[in-house]
């Protein structure tokens, strides 16, 4: 009513928050842009070889808000002979964003240590710290870990949003006849739920979205994290201090003693927190946890490995849930093509090509060109491939032979488990993401 009073006639459109987030980003200057001016301008004002501090405040506010905006989840301040490169890492990759003159790296680490609470006189001993940062009223942890090397002290920010607790299995990328095989593993009162991964493949916020599930008023869930990367309302959540000898092995028995109904333990590193883990899952806990393996069928031999009982690990084990994270293709500037197989063989390896032909002599695959919008990557954003690996009666003989994961992988996959790869090709052929990259990050 108050538009139309002023301008008497208010016209009504539609757009999608794509659309609005695409014409925003056609007037947004480039990163190397907007820090042009603040350099210019102090490069005016310096008579001394020192970035000032107020070079230093504006530069940093900068990295991080471009950083969220970027959807960076780290970004890297890496000294050189001459000059100080940042960089982001988005979408899993690295792209450098940007060079400053070396005499501003100084004042941009001292300025990080001090919102991080770090010591801002000791250069020679790595520090972790942590800050909080306000953008478009969503509050943004950060994870700063600071380290000496031979040109100076290079930092890294590791972004964590509040909004990434907030996804679903689904959002994900988990297709529906895998999350069936989850969400009946989560209805079991007790056992353990694994997430299996390398590091920066998703297994935590996995872990976050079968939380969300789990979350409910009748039910006590306990954590133990080492950091507390997403804060959860309706969770106690312990962070690991090992200046306090609070660990994940001494968090967990002290979570025990808490009487919760499920327990998260941010991973399993060592044979004592596997031991713990297992036994508080053999005790009528539901205990969610990451391991560090390939695939889903090699976190059997690698709990084995750390000397847990083989009864044990059938007593307990509901399903293992391995995953990675592919790039998606930009929405804004995708584009498909009609690929002869044997065209494609020249091109790729067979099985590959066998496995998304399926019988047909042509296949229509995607790729981004590249646009401003993905800053001409070609990619935005990214999804998980997921390996979801239940643990039936036939799988416990097989584990109580002790078979290698090579002969579980094949009982799993006979019984309907699909691998990292069959996921992968899948979203190949619906246009999520390219053959490249599902040969960059899937075993194939």
């Amino acid at each position: 009513h108050l538009l139309r009073k002023k301008l008497d006639k208010v016209d009504i459109y539609y757009a999608s928050v794509g659309d609005i987030d695409n014409q925003l980003s056609s007037y947004k200057d480039s990163i190397a842009e907007e820090f042009a001016s603040i350099i210019a301008a102090a490069n005016d004002e310096m008579k001394k070889d020192e970035g000032r501090e107020s070079d230093a405040v504006q530069i940093v506010d900068l990295l991080i808000m471009r950083g969220y905006e970027e959807k960076a989840s780290d970004i890297h301040i890496e000294p050189q002979e001459a000059q100080t490169s940042i960089r982001f890492r988005i979408d899993g990759v690295m792209r450098e964003i940007l060079v400053l003159p070396k005499k501003f790296h100084d004042s941009l680490i001292s300025r990080i240590k001090v919102m991080a609470h770090l010591r801002t006189d000791e250069h020679q001993i790595p520090q972790d710290g942590k800050l909080r940062y306000l953008i478009d009223d969503e509050t943004i942890d950060i994870r700063v870990s600071s380290v000496p090397t031979t040109k100076g002290e290079n930092v890294v920010m590791r972004i964590l949003g509040e909004k990434a607790h907030q996804y679903t299995l689904i959002d994900l990328g988990l297709e529906q006849v895998d999350l069936e095989k989850v969400k009946r593993a989560i209805k079991k009162p007790w056992g353990m739920i694994l997430s299996a991964g390398p590091t920066g493949s998703g297994k935590t916020t996995s872990l976050y979205a079968v939380l969300k599930i789990l979350n409910q008023k009748n039910v006590s869930i306990a954590t133990i994290e080492d950091p507390v990367e997403y804060n959860v309302d309706g969770i106690t959540q312990i962070q690991v201090n090992n200046m306090a000898d609070l660990t994940f092995a001494s968090g967990l028995r002290s979570i025990v003693r808490q009487d919760p109904n499920i327990i998260m333990v941010g991973e399993i590193r060592d044979a004592e927190t596997a031991d713990i883990a297992v036994n508080s899952a053999l005790t009528g806990h539901l205990v969610l946890s990451t391991l560090h393996t390939n695939d889903a069928p090699t976190s059997i031999p690698r709990l084995l490995d750390m000397g847990v009982d083989p009864f044990l690990i059938v007593s307990t084990i509901n399903i293992v849930i391995a995953q990675r994270l592919l790039r998606k293709i930009c929405l804004k500037c995708i584009q498909s093509v009609e690929s002869p197989i044997e065209k494609m063989k020249e091109n790729y390896p067979a099985n590959i090509v066998d496995k998304l032909a399926d019988g047909k002599d042509q296949v229509i695959i995607y790729q981004g060109v590249g646009c401003k919008f993905c800053g001409h990557s070609g990619f935005h954003g990214r999804t998980g491939v997921f390996e979801v690996m239940e643990v039936d009666d036939e799988m416990k003989k097989l584990i109580m032979k002790n078979v290698d994961a090579g002969e579980l992988k094949r009982y799993a996959v006979e019984h309907g488990m699909r691998t990292m790869f069959d996921d992968a090709s899948q979203k190949v052929l619906s246009g999520l993401t390219t053959i490249e990259e599902m040969m960059r990050v899937v075993k194939v």
